[in-house]
């Protein structure tokens, strides 16, 4: 019996600074377990007063590492913040990963939400949508071996092309559930995720967005059952050593990361709409990634 969804893994971001042969390690791990996929945050510097600045280190530099250790996971940002670069390099990093890979690279896109790390690096943070709509027409085109020019208000491209060209067309997933994102977005894209605090980290929750995202599909002039669903999911698998640093100043109850529990979540998650679960470890270790891995098994099963 196929697995009813695929389930892939957050390597850490900020929770604890992670050195490359723990993230080597994880990785390595994922796939032996049978993991379906491995994604990494886009941020460059998280501030918060009383609290130590703390930044992960450059996505795409870790993604082009993953993509040469691996052989079947796909392999991604969740989300890469399109304000970070100009779309063009974008588009040729994506396209670069994706070589190495194998065609194993989704291109996950949103505009960013961190205002601090904005400033803190000279990045304009205004009219963050707008700026993303223009990005998001050049990349578009770009990862699908096309020539971008755009005469935009905050990007320009005049018949831009990557070369060498892409071996196949690149898929865009859009990190994001607002409604002006989704309109850019979903005419182009090929999943769809949301933050665990999205929709409140439950079954219920995924369901009624995901009946939402149905509907900007169908305004987007798109069959709602052409675009994946991907949701991460929050789980505490050792209360003891959790670290927190991911759940949201308000309050959402995280999963527990027995495999029997996971199991039959990830399985109403599914029957809820669910193409891909992306599970958020609480501790993100190996050892979380090997505890949760019994789950899959009662999935194939």
């Amino acid at each position: 019996m196929p697995r009813p969804l695929r389930v892939g893994v957050q390597l850490p971001e900020v929770e604890r600074v992670v050195r490359w042969p723990e993230y080597r390690a994880m990785a390595k791990a994922s796939e032996e377990l049978g993991f379906d996929s491995i994604w990494l945050g886009d941020h460059l510097l998280y501030r918060h007063e009383g609290e130590a600045d703390k930044g992960p280190w450059d996505v795409w530099t870790l993604l082009g590492a993953l993509a040469a250790i691996t052989d079947r996971v796909q392999l991604g940002p969740l989300v890469a913040c399109t304000g970070f670069h100009p779309p063009g390099m974008i588009a040729r990093m994506a396209a670069a990963i994706d070589e190495v890979s194998g065609g194993r690279f989704v291109l996950g896109l949103g505009c960013g939400w961190n205002r601090g790390e904005f400033a803190a690096f000279g990045i304009p943070y205004d009219h963050r949508v707008a700026r993303f709509e223009e990005a998001h027409e050049i990349i578009r085109r770009l990862v699908a071996g096309e020539h971008a020019t755009l005469d935009g208000t905050y990007w320009q491209a005049e018949d831009a092309v990557v070369l060498p060209p892409p071996a196949r067309p690149i898929p865009l997933m859009i990190g994001s559930n607002g409604p002006r994102m989704l309109g850019i977005a979903l005419p182009h894209a090929a999943a769809w995720n949301t933050w665990w605090d999205g929709y409140g980290n439950s079954v219920a929750g995924f369901a009624e967005l995901n009946a939402r995202i149905d509907a900007a599909a169908e305004s987007a002039g798109r069959a709602p059952r052409d675009i994946d669903r991907s949701a991460c999911v929050l789980v505490t698998v050792d209360e003891a050593t959790a670290e927190r640093v991911m759940r949201p100043r308000a309050a959402v109850a995280p999963l527990a990361g027995d495999p029997e529990t996971l199991a039959a979540h990830l399985r109403d998650l599914a029957d809820a709409g669910a193409d891909e679960a992306i599970l958020v470890l609480d501790p993100i270790t190996e050892e979380s990634i090997r505890a949760v891995a019994p789950a899959l098994d009662l999935l194939d099963g």
